[in-house]
This record gives structure tokens, C-alpha cells and sequence, in this order.
């Protein structure tokens, strides 16, 4: 049996069909599996063993977190390559209508996905989508239309040795020991209309610095690193950040994230990852469902408003100025940091159950 499972595109996406990877495994033990996934955001689960091989799809280079090297390819260069391979089963968890019809026009007899985007007559197995449902379960609904068992849900991921190597080595560089606590702060955000305000960001990071004597570092692609270095402090710093925005890719960023004490920041694909190792997440929620892209976790801090025009999925210019983020006071956020950090429990490192 040789089964593709298409999700390429974002790292949060790629981080939530962990349980579904897992579970198809339980079901085809002796299966090759393989897997199309975007350059840069498919990396983050590069080393997940249910996976016998990553197959990356580089078709467009809009998205500044998923650029691959070299030049891109034509979508018909991948139907070519995808029907050589003859796969008995497709998994299509990409919601879009080009990655139905790649696996039409790749001659993949059994097609499995969701019935959205006007593309239910490609597939040969149609499933609902649930737009309210978090999004790992909604994978995992796949599964379950085609006759199979789900045994768990939990998230994992695993960490790279040679991104532990050179983050260790990077930490020595700055001189960072286990006596410093340490917090990565997440100010930037795929789309400008899910970033909370950069002014409060500062006042955070001069808390966790000045109040809490933290060590704040920053990851990230390297077209963030300006953004990071140009947040506007109105205080001076006891505990300068560390910018690692060009210096890290996503697979040593996974290990930072399991090194520091928790994650600040915006809905975004690092919030997500580090739920995957059981990093500690506060997270600041806007215009996206929340039940849907909310960072799994018992000991996480989620914060969002309750306004009649959420979620509005980013749809058009927002006319409320942000306000879904924006009410999100700076104190709400402090206060937020004063409760994980008096947390005194132990974390799984790899096993959180929705």
C-alpha cells in the first residue's frame, strides 16, 4: 500500500496533522506513507517517524515562510512526478481546489477530502468540514469517513540533534545559563491584522526584563529580524534581547522553544509548535476562531475578546481599528506572566490531550 497525504502550506497546519500522521500509522503499519509539504514550514516535522518520506511543493513563492531554493516548479512537473509513484490512496487535507486536482490529474484511484472549495466531485470519498471544530480534530475526521480508528489525539514532536547542537553552542555564545529564566516573544505574524500592538509588546518585554529579569529571545524568518529590532522600548533594558531571527531556521527554533519557560505571542504557527514539546504558551487571540486555531495545552494562557464581530477570518479591512486584539490590555498580559510563571507543575514534553 503506498498512501500520499497532501497538507502543504503554514507551520500551525503542519503541526496539527501530528495526531493524524500517528493514527493512519496505527492503521497501516507496513504502509509507505509520503507526504507533500510546503519548503521551510514543512521542516518543522521533518523527523516524525510516521512519515517514511517528505516530498516538498514548491510552486509559489508569495509567502515569505515558505520559500524553497532554487527555482520553483510547475504544477504539472509535480503531477508527473506524483503519478511515477503510483499511490493507491490520497489523504487530502489541503482544503484548496489545486491540491484535489493535483491528485486527480496524478491518477491516485482513491481520493479522500474535504467537500469545500467546489471540489467535491474530485474526490471519491468526501468529508464535511467543520468550521468550528479545532483543526487537528477535523484531520482526524478524515480518518474516520474512511472506515478507520482513531486511538488518540494528543500532539508530539520530535527534536533534531543537529539544531540542538548548534542552539546549545549559539547559548553559549551569549552566555545564557539555566540560572537565567527565558521567554520567547512572538511579535509578528503571517497577516499585520492578527499582530497585537507593537507598543505593547514592549512594555511586555520591559516587564519580563526589568521585573521579572528574564532573557527574551526572539525567532523567527530572517525578514523579521527588522521588525524585532526596531520595537519601540521607552525604558532601558536590565536584560537585552537576543534577536536568533536570522540565525535559526524552523527545526532549531523547535528546540528553542523547548528550552525557555514559555511563549508570549500572537496566533501564530509558533504557538503551535511549541504545544507540540510542551512549551508553556500565553497566547493573544483576534479575528481567527478560536476553538478552531487555539494552542493545545493544560497549562496554556489564552487571551482573547468576546466581540459580536469575531471571528471575522481576516476578511477585508478590519473597521474596528483591531479592536478584538487591542482590547487585550497590557495588564491582562502581566498578569498572565505572574500566573505561568508561579506554576508549579510538571510538563510532558510531548503528550497533551485536546
Amino acid at each position: 500500500m503506498k498512501i500520499l497525504v497532501v497538507r502543504y502550506r503554514f507551520i500551525g497546519d503542519m503541526i496539527l496533522t501530528i495526531p493524524f500522521l500517528r493514527n493512519l500509522r496505527y492503521n497501516y503499519p507496513d504502509a509507505q506513507v509520503d507526504m507533500l509539504v510546503a519548503p521551510n514550514s514543512g521542516e518543522v516535522i521533518e523527523n516524525c517517524p510516521y512519515v517514511n518520506n517528505f516530498i516538498y511543493f514548491d510552486t509559489t513563492r508569495k509567502h515569505k515562510y515558505e520559500k524553497g531554493e532554487g527555482r520553483k516548479k510547475s504544477f504539472w512537473t509535480y503531477v508527473f512526478e506524483l503519478k511515477k509513484q503510483k499511490y493507491d490512496k490520497a489523504y487530502v487535507l489541503k482544503r484548496s481546489l489545486s491540491s484535489a486536482l493535483l491528485c486527480y490529474f496524478s491518477g491516485i484511484k482513491e481520493r479522500i477530502g474535504f467537500d469545500c472549495e467546489h471540489r467535491g466531485f474530485l474526490l471519491t470519498k468526501k468529508v464535511k468540514y467543520d468550521k468550528v471544530k479545532h483543526e487537528s480534530l477535523c484531520f482526524l475526521d478524515v480518518l474516520k469517513a474512511d472506515g478507520l480508528e482513531v486511538k488518540d489525539t494528543y500532539l508530539e514532536n520530535w527534536i533534531d540533534e543537529t539544531s540542538k547542537q548548534k542552539v546549545e553552542e549559539l547559548f553559549k555564545e551569549y552566555h545564557l545559563t539555566e540560572e537565567i529564566p527565558r521567554a520567547v516573544v512572538n511579535v509578528v505574524a503571517s497577516n499585520e491584522n492578527k499582530e497585537w500592538n507593537i507598543k505593547n509588546f514592549a512594555q511586555i518585554i520591559e516587564y519580563l526584563s526589568n521585573k521579572k529579569d528574564m532573557q527574551v529571545i526572539f525567532i523567527g524568518a530572517p525578514s523579521d529580524k527588522e521588525k524585532y529590532n526596531s520595537i519601540p522600548y521607552t525604558n532601558e533594558l536590565k536584560i537585552k534581547p537576543i534577536n536568533l531571527c536570522s540565525k535559526v531556521n524552523i527545526k532549531d527554533s523547535l528546540y528553542v522553544l523547548s528550552r525557555v519557560d514559555f511563549i508570549i505571542g500572537n496566533d501564530t504557527g509558533n504557538l503551535h509548535m511549541a504545544s507540540s514539546i510542551g512549551t508553556k504558551v500565553i497566547g493573544l487571540y483576534g479575528p481567527m476562531p478560536f476553538e478552531k486555531w487555539k494552542a493545545l495545552g493544560d497549562n496554556n494562557i489564552l487571551l482573547k475578546s468576546n466581540l459580536p464581530c469575531m471571528p471575522c477570518h481576516l476578511k477585508g479591512n478590519c473597521p474596528n481599528n483591531k479592536a478584538c486584539l487591542n482590547n487585550i490590555t497590557v495588564d491582562e498580559v502581566k498578569n498572565a506572566i505572574d500566573n505561568i510563571t508561579s506554576m508549579n507543575i510538571s510538563q510532558n514534553n510531548s503528550h497533551y490531550i485536546l
